[in-house]
């Protein structure tokens, strides 16, 4: 019985030794984990640094690497309003929600996004920004969505809130690489992440998430923190500092 049970762990350890060990693994940092906003704010950016480790037994990969950077900002519930003329005046006609959208994102590739991956694995791995905040599904159930979804990344690209660089990774070497984010001065606060994917051949080799946060610091924090906490003080603060303003101005500007 014993030597059966000998033979048995044998023969296991023997099939999990004949298992092709994982070639690629994947290491990102970013050179700051906090973004700090004051009045004088006017945009920043922090470095995506990676590193791809290769099990030095295996022979060496055809194909070459490529690498996508996508951020993801925080959610919200976001809303399309189509808007049509009717005679002199606009109106709003259609509109569409959005629940959940991330309102920054930013896709950075190495090269451009057709060079190494279809259009159907690019909706499958959700690369790219009308494929990034796709359902898991990865279809969307109304036929006309996919206008409203193109006009909100319109909006949102014109406000620099989502950018796609496909250059915007850079390899310092065979397996080093780089890339910078870019945080636009009306970056919205609160938690960001950073999903890094390793591609060869068409296929994903490695991927690494790691995360950043954008906060508000001095008395822009201090006053959001009073709003929050304290919103029956915060506005009766607001109602006295407005009244005593405008008892100024009626004292500075009146005339006798």
């Amino acid at each position: 019985m014993r030597r059966a049970a000998l033979a048995l762990t044998a023969a296991c350890l023997s099939a999990l030794a004949s298992l092709p060990a994982k070639a690629e693994a994947l290491i990102a940092a970013l050179s700051t984990h906090r973004i700090a906003i004051a009045s004088n704010f006017t945009g920043d950016q922090l470095a995506v640094f990676g590193l791809v480790e290769r099990d030095g037994r295996s022979v060496a990969r055809a194909d070459p690497y490529d690498i996508v950077v996508t951020v993801r900002g925080p959610q919200r519930m976001l809303i399309v309003r189509e808007k049509e003329r009717v005679g002199p005046i606009w109106i709003n006609r259609n509109q569409r929600r959005f629940p959940d959208r991330s309102i920054y994102l930013s896709v950075a590739t190495n090269r451009p996004i057709k060079e190494f991956l279809s259009e159907e694995a690019a909706r499958r791995d959700r690369i790219g920004l009308a494929n990034a905040q796709r359902p898991p599904t990865g279809f969307d159930f109304e036929f006309d969505i996919a206008r409203f979804r193109d006009a909100l990344i319109r909006t949102l690209e014109g406000r620099q809130l989502y950018t796609l660089d496909e250059r915007g990774v850079t390899f310092l070497s065979p397996a080093l690489f780089s890339s910078q984010i870019k945080i636009p001065a009306i970056a919205p606060t609160g938690p960001y992440e950073v999903e890094v994917l390793l591609y060869a051949g068409g296929s994903i080799l490695a991927r690494q998430t790691t995360n950043f946060e954008v906060v508000k610091t001095g008395a822009e924090q201090r006053m959001t923190s009073a709003a929050h906490d304290r919103p029956l003080l915060y506005g009766l603060a607001t109602v006295a500092v407005a009244l005593l303003l405008g008892w100024l101005a009626t004292v500075i500007f009146r005339r006798d």
